[in-house]
């Protein structure tokens, strides 16, 4: 049941409350530290998903975790951000949203035995998401460099992204839904 994937998985949720407690102190060296682990959390989402492939663990524990580990640590960081004023609640309500539309989409198809993967535009959205918050995280100028307007735009190429996959998951669906019936 707990295989090394799920473990991995786990490992993501645990990072999560960490990741928000050294954010709610921010300082230079709170925000590396928090910057190291939600990149770290965010390697194990790919590491995971190879562990149970290659080595056949896919379980239905990770089928569920796995999407709920990316959720946390992404609307977390987002809304710690949203706290501080690094990054503007329109855009994490935007976000958050989609992340529970998709969320609810996936568990009503599930529910009726059907699956919707996730696409391409899903996994741009994700690697878009992590680097801006990852910028985002960082937050204090490094010598010369001053990480808060890249990470900005970064922010919102990622929330472009996160309505055209939200989108695109909406047409899959009703495909899906049109095909079942």
């Amino acid at each position: 049941m707990f295989n090394l994937a799920n473990k991995l998985t786990l490992g993501r949720i645990a990072a999560v409350p960490l990741i928000v407690a050294l954010l709610y102190f921010p300082s230079r060296l709170t925000c590396w530290f928090a910057f190291a682990l939600f990149v770290s959390a965010a390697i194990t989402d790919v590491i995971d998903g190879f562990v149970a492939r290659s080595q056949a663990l896919v379980s239905n524990l990770g089928k569920f975790l796995d999407p709920l580990a990316d959720k946390l640590l992404i609307c977390s960081v987002l809304i710690m951000l949203v706290k501080l004023g690094w990054a503007p609640a329109w855009v994490a309500v935007l976000i958050i949203a989609r992340e529970l539309m998709v969320t609810g989409l996936r568990a009503m198809a599930a529910d009726r035995g059907l699956v919707i993967a996730a696409d391409r535009y899903g996994k741009i959205k994700t690697l878009t998401q992590i680097v801006a918050l990852s910028t985002l995280i960082v937050h204090y100028p490094l010598g010369s460099f001053d990480p808060r307007p890249l990470g900005e735009l970064l922010l919102y190429i990622a929330l472009v992204l996160t309505v055209y996959s939200g989108w695109n998951y909406m047409r899959m669906s009703y495909a899906v839904w049109t095909r079942a019936d």
